[in-house]
Parts: structure tokens; C-alpha cells; sequence
């Protein structure tokens, strides 16, 4: 009996020890989702150098990747945020000790060759496309996603822009709360599947998918660092860390921001696979897939930076 028993544990035993030694060389990445495209290519090629050490990708709004680390207390090795003030407001200090800036994007409309009006839509004209009763159009949840918060943002400028009074309200009025979603992806299913006709996104994505956009003007489109004061201009509330507690989000350029979470798993290799993105391999996939790497980069915290990082930036 005492064999029989051996022999039924032994196996099992085995299996247990396998598991735990398969995740050694794991690392888990959360990241925004606009970020999906580029990180899977990322993932691929440092796996291909690193053949031992298998990268998990996991994507979600950015602030519900903060929430994940936050409120479910998720070990995770690095996150990766639309928006790098997610990480400073969510993850520092208590969950992570830097955030640096990486690349940058912008505000566009995306639609197809159904979506009603599209041989008429232009960066002068679209808000009053969108607002013809027959069309629909859609926009990420500005609670979990910073895309969603940056469209209302650019609605907000829009309406400085083109002189049009109560034009913010109008757009968002005129939209129906089903049409928000919890990241900006989510909507690129029901655009292609004609349940929309026009989605805001950032213009990387519409590329990355290859479809049709509009570009928009820079006073309104988050892009330009130069007009950092006209985006300050706009802003709007947003629900803070604790339930009930709101938090006010000014207008500014798009920054990316990345971190190493200080309860990681895999530290050394998470600290890696942030040097892999920074490095030229990692920044040519990012510019081919729309996300230029930032001119002058800035990290906060220079010297809790993992000393293979420090190379990258100049100490502060």
C-alpha cells in the first residue's frame, strides 16, 4: 500500500517542483493596451536572445493595470502605462520606486470604408460629422484607460480650436454611454464590426491596424511638447486611488512611462527587458509601429534605477 501511495505522489511531487522551476525564468508584463502590437514583437525578440526566459503579456487600460497591482495586489515585474503619471499617482513609492518616459503618441479618429460620411471627413469638418444623428462613435473609459480621458480632453480643446461654444458638451451628449469601453481597443472590434462608425485612438493604433484616420491639429491632438501650456488649459476629474476620491487630470503632451515593480519576481530579468526596449532593437519596432522613441528622456528616481538602466539617461 505504502508503494502504491509513493507511486501516486511521486509524480505529483514532480509536477509541483516543474511548475515552480518553469516560472523561474518568467516574467509578467501589464501594459496599456495601445502598447499590444510593438510589445508582442518586443516580447518575441528578447525571447529569441534570451531563449530560456519566457515574457507573459497581459494588457488592460493603464489604470486598470495600476488597479491590478494596487487593490488585487498582483505580483507583477513590470509595468508598462499609457499615460507615465498613472505610474508616479498609483505605483510610487509604496509598489514601485522610478517611471521612465519612453515614447509618445496621438490623439486621431479611426473609421472604415463603411463608417457613414467617410469620403466627406476631414480634421476641419469631423466634429460635425459626428454629430449628424445617424452616426456613432466611441471612446474608452476615462476611469480605467487614459486614452478615454485624453478624448475628452481633445473635445474639450476642440472647442477652443474652432471657436464653437458648448461644443464638448454636444460630443459628449450626443454619444451613447454604450459606446464607452474600458480600453481604446476593445472599440477596434466594433468598429470592424460596423457597430461604430468613428472611434478615438491614438494614431499608432490606426496605424498598427492599418486603417483609415484622421490626423488632427496639434492644438489638439496631445502631441506637441511646445503647446504644453494651450493642453494645461483643459482638464477634468477622474476617480482617484480610494473609492469616492476624484482627482483633477490637466491636459498635456503624451509620455509613456515603464516600471520595475519592487516586488518582482524576476527583478534582474524584468530590469532586462526594460534595457531591451530602451536599446536600439527595442526603439526601431517602436518606431515602426508609430511610437517614437522621446528626444531628451527623463526618468524620476535616477538613482533607484537597477544599475544596467543608468546608461540611458543622465544622473539627476
Amino acid at each position: 500500500m505504502k508503494k502504491i501511495c509513493l507511486f501516486l505522489i511521486l509524480p505529483i511531487i514532480f509536477l509541483n517542483s516543474f511548475c515552480k522551476n518553469s516560472k523561474k525564468n518568467e516574467i509578467l508584463v501589464l501594459h496599456a493596451g495601445s502598447l499590444s502590437i510593438p510589445f508582442k514583437e518586443i516580447a518575441k525578440n528578447f525571447m529569441k536572445k534570451y531563449p530560456d526566459v519566457k515574457v507573459v503579456l497581459e494588457a488592460h487600460g493603464s489604470r486598470t493595470c495600476a488597479r491590478q497591482i494596487t487593490d488585487l495586489k498582483r505580483r507583477v515585474d513590470i509595468m508598462a502605462s499609457a499615460d507615465t503619471q498613472v505610474i508616479k499617482n498609483f505605483l510610487i513609492p509604496e509598489y514601485a520606486d522610478f517611471s521612465i518616459d519612453f515614447t509618445t503618441n496621438e490623439m486621431t479618429i479611426m473609421y472604415n470604408e463603411k463608417s457613414k460620411y467617410s469620403d466627406e471627413i476631414n480634421a476641419k469638418n469631423w466634429y460635425k460629422i459626428l454629430l449628424r444623428p445617424d452616426v456613432q462613435y466611441g471612446h474608452s473609459d476615462p476611469n480605467a484607460d487614459p486614452c478615454g480621458y485624453r478624448t475628452i480632453l481633445t473635445w474639450k480643446l476642440s472647442e477652443k480650436y474652432y471657436k464653437v461654444p458648448g461644443l464638448f458638451k454636444k460630443l459628449d451628449g450626443e454619444m451613447p454611454k454604450k459606446n464607452i469601453r474600458p480600453k481604446e481597443v476593445d472599440l477596434i472590434a466594433m468598429l470592424e464590426a460596423y457597430e461604430l462608425d468613428y472611434i478615438f485612438i491614438y494614431q499608432s493604433v490606426a496605424c498598427q491596424h492599418k486603417a483609415k484616420y484622421v490626423m488632427l491639429p496639434d492644438e489638439i491632438n496631445l502631441k506637441s511638447p511646445d503647446l504644453s501650456d494651450l493642453y494645461r488649459s483643459v482638464s477634468l476629474k477622474i476617480s482617484g486611488k480610494k473609492p469616492g476620491e476624484f482627482i483633477e487630470k490637466r491636459g498635456a503632451p503624451m509620455v509613456y512611462g515603464i516600471t520595475l515593480l519592487r516586488d518582482a519576481s524576476n527583478p534582474y530579468l524584468g530590469a532586462k527587458f526594460i534595457e531591451f526596449l530602451l536599446d536600439k532593437e527595442g526603439q526601431k519596432i517602436m518606431r515602426e509601429n508609430g511610437q517614437p522613441e522621446i528626444i531628451y528622456p527623463n526618468v524620476d528616481n535616477y538613482n533607484k534605477l537597477p544599475e544596467i538602466l543608468k546608461k540611458y539617461f543622465k544622473k539627476r
